[in-house]
């Protein structure tokens, strides 16, 4: 069971990053256009942009390990990462045009 924990430890310490800084980036923007909008700019896109970028967190994750299990040839994990990718791809696809 522990061998299995730590088959991908690289794996799970670029995930980490990715994610860490993804959250900065993302609270950074959000901070910047509020700070803009206190001192009375238009800042909407500039937000939004922050919230977008969290809600791609998610999927940037699955990218990234799709992408580092088919490097290291581990098909089986490559192939439901791809797909998780796919069922995220069609859930926003059948959300933006049924809704």
């Amino acid at each position: 069971m522990i061998e299995s924990l730590a088959r991908h430890p690289r794996l799970e310490r670029l995930l980490a990053r990715v994610l860490d800084q993804g959250t900065w980036l993302a609270s950074g923007i959000i901070g910047a256009g509020w700070l803009l909008a206190a001192a009375g700019w238009r800042s909407v896109v500039l937000i939004d942009s922050g919230i977008a970028l969290f809600l791609l967190l998610p999927v940037v994750r699955v990218v990234v390990m799709l992408v580092v299990f088919v490097r290291e040839r581990d098909y089986r994990f490559g192939i439901i990462a791809a797909v998780v990718l796919s069922i995220i791809a069609l859930g926003a696809f059948l959300g933006a045009h049924i809704a």
